[in-house]
């Protein structure tokens, strides 16, 4: 993503790969980018028609961002048809949620699913940080596979280039709970903040562009004493994991989620600048494989034939860890977690799967909202949750 070049870059791309016969061959959700580019890096200042159109497809152009493939199960997990769900007043809660896809299972069964804004079952959208949730579990995977010893295992113990800066001293299990200590700016409207430059600041030669940003921060609190929001180190966690597992995150994202879970299509993870997945964000998937994700939290990391965490992984990581200052609400290993024994993932802008195991479902749902995360759509989101779950308990 190059700052206001939107009119090289179409030029560009379209001579390189054939003029107007390449551009017909595209599908189109690459000539709907094409059609509103984005005109810099920051996803937070894009317009929205600019959103519509990339969030669908983040990774149809190299020239805006390389990704890494994620191959289709050849085994997918069936979603069969269930009870159709109804849910009062639920076009005009799409509407206002500004929502792509919205998919319910229930006892492994979709019970509804729809979409909106032109996007379908077929098409991939960007996660957003319902991307840590996915990478949190690769821990969990990393342990299983004895990768990683301990998670009270030193960070620098497996990033060697954060040794002498404020994470030496911080474990595995901080950074999973956002709890290092270290100082970081999440605020996704201030265009100064660290979530919005470390994306774009230069690394230092021959260090992964997160650790080069991350070593230089300074400390604020002691290690593990208070819970602190920080895309960065999710991040840093992925680092952790291909370092200690020797793959990429995409390989071992393949090989322990996506092809034992039956996850039925392709997907992609977007990379950074020193071509490392970006943990934290930018995994693209069909909105039904996302839902695919929750029921592999609801089966306790079981898919395939195998246990794919310790059976003890999502006791942890799915109930709180951390206190966040919110009632009934709490933080665990990267998942946001609530009192009541639900769970969820959440991205900016939309995106989220919501657990209920008491109940055996799942909402997956994609969205563009009208802000980052500062609008009404969040809360409207969870009232959303708790009116199916009261259909459900009604017998619907």
């Amino acid at each position: 993503m190059m700052r206001k070049r939107t009119a090289g870059l179409i030029g560009a791309a379209a001579t390189m790969l054939g003029g107007l016969g390449w551009y017909a061959s595209l599908d189109a959700e690459t000539r709907g980018l094409l059609g509103a580019l984005p005109t810099n890096a920051d996803v937070l200042s894009w317009s929205v028609p600019q959103r519509d159109a990339a969030f669908r497809a983040m990774d149809r152009l190299p020239v805006l961002a390389k990704a890494h493939e994620i191959a289709a199960s050849d085994k997918p997990l069936p979603l069969p048809p269930g009870r159709p769900l109804a849910i009062p007043g639920v076009e005009a809660y799409m509407a206002a949620q500004r929502a792509a896809g919205l998919v319910i299972v229930q006892d492994g069964k979709v019970r509804f699913e729809r979409y909106g804004l032109g996007f379908n079952a077929k098409g991939r959208w960007t996660s957003f940080s319902v991307a840590k949730s996915f990478t949190s579990t690769l821990v969990g995977a990393a342990l299983r596979d004895g990768a990683i010893k301990s998670l009270d295992d030193k960070v620098s113990q497996y990033i060697p280039d954060l040794r002498g800066s404020a994470y030496d001293d911080v474990s595995v299990r901080q950074l999973l709970t956002m709890s290092s200590g270290v100082r970081w700016n999440e605020d996704y409207e201030d265009p100064k903040s660290d979530v919005a430059m470390f994306n774009t600041a230069q690394p230092d030669k021959g260090v992964d562009a997160t650790v080069s940003y991350m070593r230089k921060l300074p400390r604020a609190h002691s290690p593990g004493t208070v819970w602190h929001y920080n895309t960065g180190e999710t991040n840093l966690i992925g680092v952790l994991v291909s370092s200690a597992t020797h793959k990429t995150l995409a390989q071992y994202l393949e090989e322990k989620i996506w092809k034992p879970a039956g996850m039925e299509a392709k997907a992609t993870w977007l990379l950074g600048k020193t071509g490392h997945e970006i943990a934290g964000c930018c995994l693209q998937a069909a909105t039904r494989d996302f839902a695919r994700m929750g029921l592999l939290v609801l089966a306790n990391g079981q898919a395939g034939g195998q246990q794919i965490v310790a059976p003890d992984w999502f006791a942890q990581a799915t109930h709180k860890q951390k206190d966040i200052g919110e009632a009934g609400k709490g933080y665990g290993y990267q998942w946001w977690t609530y009192d009541d024994d639900t769970v969820a993932a959440q991205g900016i802008f939309g995106q989220g799967i919501f657990i209920d195991p008491k109940r055996h479902l799942v909402i997956a749902s994609n969205a563009d909202w009208t802000r980052a995360s500062e609008g009404p759509e969040g809360d409207a989101r969870e009232a959303f949750y708790h009116q199916v779950q009261a259909i459900i308990d009604a017998g619907g």
